[in-house]
């Protein structure tokens, strides 16, 4: 197996994951926020998208489907455009709400499908380059591609435990 096929294989389970945790639910359980206060499954499905979607994009220097799809528009949330839920306090956690599991899977779907654009050119010394020196060490390609993996895959957990405890299945 290629490096490039690894990481496709890898970022189409979290594609799997996110439809098997918002199909069939109801606005009123996507946007639930389970205790009053915990994260909605809304929230979490727009926040591993959004933050897929930022850096994914600005890896491989390209535009965020975000702005490039009119995603921004489609949510009309109360945020900046340039939010991706990054430090969220409870108030602007609910403020991300939507009325259908269609637009998060297609927000997803289309990001899902820029990500795979990106890595189907992937060699294994890409891996290796610097795409963020803010940080110390500065992160390479490979790092940021595994971290973006690990954060979507515990908030699309975190979203299949919100909808345990708050869907009608």
């Amino acid at each position: 197996m290629h490096t490039e096929d690894v990481l496709v294989e890898a970022y189409g389970r979290i594609k799997d994951e996110v439809h098997a945790a918002v199909v069939g639910l109801s606005p009123d359980e996507l946007n639930a926020r389970p205790g009053g206060t915990a994260n909605s499954i809304t929230w979490l499905i727009w926040h591993l998208t959004r933050v897929q979607d930022d850096h994914v994009a600005d890896a491989f220097g390209l535009e965020q489907v975000w702005q490039s799809g009119g995603w921004v528009d489609r949510f009309a949330l109360p945020l900046s455009a340039d939010d991706t839920g990054y430090g969220h306090d409870p108030r602007q956690v609910a403020e991300v709400r939507v009325d259908s599991a269609d637009l998060l899977t297609g927000y997803y779907d289309a990001v899902h499908e820029q990500t795979l654009r990106a890595l189907r050119d992937l060699r294994a010394e890409d891996l290796d380059r610097v795409v963020d020196e803010n940080w110390t060490p500065a992160v390479t390609l490979g790092a940021r591609l595994v971290s973006v993996l690990s954060d979507d895959l515990q908030h699309v957990g975190q979203a299949a435990y919100a909808r345990g405890l708050t869907a009608d299945d």
